[in-house]
């Protein structure tokens, strides 16, 4: 009763939050998709880079994400951007990366190579068969990344809290300090919510771009 209450006495301030939330997980993530979609296709060509690029991705992921958020302060600073949006964002991009490179370069390097000879005999150009077979055959899997690395992120955002960045952390990060477990119910549970709402968007778009004969 405590949480509906809460919730009903700071609408206004919770629906703020969830927007400053959703919008520094959209451009954190969406970066994230046009360096990732870009790296993935660029290492199926280069295999010896693949495994480099995704070893490091692998090791940044593993990294705490207060601890990311902590190596962010002393370098940003340098800009007098130690803390607030910058550093989350640029922490949320480098976790996004690994899913979507991984399932971009996974998806399109296992495409059947006689599709790709087949538009090679009939004249295509690579540039061609990249936009017309490769992608659009390869989108269920990126876009999987891309479901997992928001969800994943939607929750690490709200850490970002510790730094500033505001977002529905700040009700966690108020409600451990001020030993307040409604606002601490609050947050986890908004947090949920949106993760779980955004799934469902995102399988939403993965659906509507999946051709029709992969479904």
């Amino acid at each position: 009763m405590e949480v509906l209450n809460f919730y009903i006495a700071n609408y206004d301030e919770i629906l703020y939050k969830t927007i400053e939330h959703i919008l520094l997980v959209f451009f954190a993530v969406g970066f994230a998709i046009v360096v990732g979609v870009s790296l993935g296709i660029y290492i199926t060509q280069h295999k010896k880079l693949a495994d480099y690029v995704l070893y490091v991705t692998s090791i940044i992921i593993t990294i705490p994400s207060i601890a990311l958020f902590g190596l962010m302060i002393p370098i940003l600073s340098l800009i007098n951007q130690g803390i607030g949006y910058l550093p989350a964002i640029i922490a949320v991009f480098l976790y996004s990366l690994l899913p979507i490179v991984r399932n971009t370069y996974t998806a399109i390097l296992n495409i059947d190579p006689a599709l790709k000879e087949a538009a090679l005999g009939m004249g295509m150009k690579k540039s061609e068969i990249l936009f017309k077979i490769e992608i659009p055959l390869s989108i269920p899997i990126i876009m999987a990344g891309v479901r997992y690395a928001t969800v994943l992120n939607i929750g690490v955002m709200a850490i970002a809290a510790y730094i500033g960045a505001g977002g529905l952390g700040t009700f966690i990060s108020a409600g451990i300090t001020q030993s307040n477990e409604t606002q601490l119910i609050v947050g986890a549970i908004s947090v949920s919510i949106l993760a779980i709402i955004a799934d469902y968007i995102l399988l939403f778009i993965q659906n509507m771009m999946t051709s029709k004969g992969l479904k």
